[in-house]
């Protein structure tokens, strides 16, 4: 189901909404999604709870924020299916502000954010994702991986043994119940099993209750009170830019990984001005701001099956069924259930073809160290944002390592109208990084008088490029020799007369 759209206004498109239809009208279909939404919706709560202390905001903020998120951009995103949430990111972007100038300017900074994402939308931010190598986009899965199991960490560690034979249990039921029977989601099999063995068997372990007090009313409209100035906006913007920036790129990431997953597309530009209507309404609603969760997406897309905004409107709308009418059910739910669930969706998340000795030994090293340097920075700053940067970095700077060592020259020496002639046959890309070396592969004082450049071959991309062949030219001209530059293709010809001899040095 191909979901790309020529429009600007975030919505479903019509071929979305008729699939949205066909699968109302599937009961099997229907049961895909409403258990999907079901399983993400329990995932969600203690997530939302965890990002609301990282915050440093009352629980509900995080839980209102997930719900606001969710139903918003099932109906506003450009990814079917993929759920947004509360996220750690967004967290950690948002907690010194918090901290510093207290709730009001945190949701107006969310506010703010929404309306940057949607600039950034409609300035095409979204075609930037093309110059992301597929590299980088394993590492940021790999690492994603990762942090979802770090995550899991603290919910291991001080609590009662009971907790490690429980999670034991509830991944055994997910890696071993899909070979059996897709009928049910397994994590949702092992959710409502292991609740019934520690509430029946009496079993004391660490609950969703113990993570902190769940809401017992519907989010209301918040106007976060903050004065209308220069100097407010000068405070919440830098916060503002940063969510707004990591909240795209984690979205747009794990849209492309949804892509890839169900073979579809999806239309970049409508998630991106999508994800600034979502935080603009949680942000009047009182919620932290959000973007896309992979792990949520991946219980839903991978372990769920689930493929149209159905899922991702019901994960919203069960949240708050649960945490508002169910609480006390809810609350006795044991973490070490929800915490199997999010190591069983980071093991099949993981690409573990990357990291095998037959694919390494056939890949690219240079592929190589920039996956590991995106999983690498990810995992230590844990922040998306910047691996994903240092890893299309590296990859560049390695590209125009290796680029820049593909441009040869080759020379010989005839008789041209009777004169002595050297000719230089340039071939390859020249730019900034192979054009440094050109100006080194000249004899300058053992050729005749009269010198040819042959450019048929090659093709000159920047300013770079002309000031190297000026560079040439005019040492030839020191030498009292004259130099012919040749056979440039149209686009390089009409740069360089456009630029020769004007570049000054």
């Amino acid at each position: 189901m191909a979901t790309k759209s020529t429009g600007t206004i975030p919505g479903p498109t019509p071929r979305e909404l008729q699939s949205v239809w066909g699968t109302l009208r599937s009961p099997r279909r229907l049961k895909t999604e409403v258990l999907g939404g079901l399983v993400v919706a329990l995932a969600l709560i203690p997530e939302a709870l965890a990002f609301s202390i990282i915050a440093g905001v009352d629980p509900r903020i995080g839980l209102f924020a997930a719900f606001t998120m969710a139903v918003t951009i099932s109906f506003v995103g450009g990814r079917p299916a993929m759920i947004s949430a509360a996220t750690g990111a967004v967290a950690l972007v948002i907690a010194p502000l918090m901290k510093s100038h207290g709730l009001d300017y945190l949701i107006a900074a969310v506010i703010l954010a929404g309306l940057f994402q949607m600039l950034l939308g409609l300035g095409g931010v979204a075609k930037l994702m093309r110059f992301i190598p597929r590299s980088v986009m394993v590492g940021f899965v790999n690492a994603l991986s990762i942090l979802i199991v770090i995550a899991q960490v603290p919910e291991l560690l001080g609590v009662p043994w009971m907790v490690y034979p429980l999670a034991a249990c509830a991944l055994l039921i997910m890696f071993v119940l899909p070979k059996l029977t897709k009928a049910v989601p397994a994590p949702l099999v092992a959710i409502v099993a292991l609740t019934l063995f520690t509430v029946l068997a009496s079993v004391v372990v660490p609950t969703v209750g113990d993570k902190g007090e769940l809401p017992h009313s519907l989010p209301t409209l918040f106007m976060p009170n903050v004065p209308l100035t220069w100097d407010t906006f000068k405070i919440i913007a830098p916060f503002s830019l940063a969510m707004a920036f990591v909240g795209l790129l984690e979205s747009l990431m794990t849209a492309k990984l949804v892509d890839d997953i169900t073979d579809t597309r999806s239309s970049k530009t409508r998630e991106a001005l999508g994800q600034g209507v979502a935080n603009i309404v949680t942000g009047f609603f009182g919620g932290m701001g959000g973007c896309a969760m992979i792990g949520q997406t991946m219980i839903n897309v991978r372990a769920s099956g689930a493929r149209t905004r159905i899922s991702t409107f019901l994960a919203g709308v069960f949240l708050v069924v649960f945490v508002v009418v169910l609480g006390d059910v809810v609350a006795l739910i044991p973490m070490a259930a929800l915490v199997a669930v999010m190591i069983y969706v980071s093991a099949t998340t993981f690409e573990w073809h990357s990291i095998r000795p037959a694919t390494l030994k056939m890949m690219p090293k240079s592929e190589t160290f920039v996956m590991v340097a995106t999983v690498v920075v990810v995992v230590m700053t844990h922040n998306l944002a910047i691996g994903v940067g240092v890893g299309v970095l590296v990859a560049l700077a390695l590209f125009a390592r290796r680029v820049a060592h593909l441009v040869t020259v080759k020379r010989a020496v005839t008789e041209l109208e009777g004169q002595e002639t050297a000719t230089y046959e340039v071939v390859g890309e020249l730019f900034f990084a192979s054009s440094n070396d050109l100006y080194t592969q000249f004899e300058y004082a053992l050729d005749p008088e009269n010198v040819v450049i042959d450019m048929h071959a090659s093709h000159l991309w920047d300013a770079s490029s002309i000031a190297t062949l000026d560079a040439v030219k005019e040492k030839y001209r020191r030498h009292g020799k004259s130099v012919t530059i040749t056979r440039l293709n149209e686009a390089s010809e009409q740069m360089h007369t456009r630029l020769a001899g004007k570049l000054g040095g």
